[in-house]
């Protein structure tokens, strides 16, 4: 993930949180925003509440990887907030959790349609 792809400022956050729309289940919480980009960028936040430093760079990093590796629609601000749960739950637990928060939202990239636009080509 490149540094134009990442929320990097307060500000940047702060509109995300005032601004966007958000999605919940027991692992996370996902706040998005349009950003008229041409790509996504990411914010992951693990509050102290979720346990010490090791832990919390665990659950970042899987959301990071878990961003990197799924498909979405461009043009998104997205922050993924880790809750207690997210701790204890493995990548695969994360990932199908972010995946339905993402469907959700609507801009998660159905694999199906994906592949029957290319065929069609």
């Amino acid at each position: 993930m490149g540094a134009k792809e990442k929320l990097r400022k307060n500000s940047q956050f702060a509109a995300v949180y005032e601004h966007g729309k958000t999605w919940a289940n027991d692992l996370v919480v996902l706040k998005t925003l349009p950003n008229g980009l041409e790509w996504n960028r990411y914010g992951f936040v693990a509050g102290k509440r979720i346990g010490k430093a090791v832990v919390r760079n665990r659950v970042k990093r899987l959301f990071r990887e878990i961003a990197r590796a799924t498909s979405t629609e461009t043009g998104w601000d997205v922050v993924f907030i880790a809750r207690n749960q997210a701790a204890k739950a493995s990548y695969h637990e994360l990932e199908a959790s972010v995946a339905g928060l993402l469907n959700r939202a609507r801009i998660l990239i159905d694999k199906d349609r994906s592949e029957g636009t290319a065929e069609a080509r």
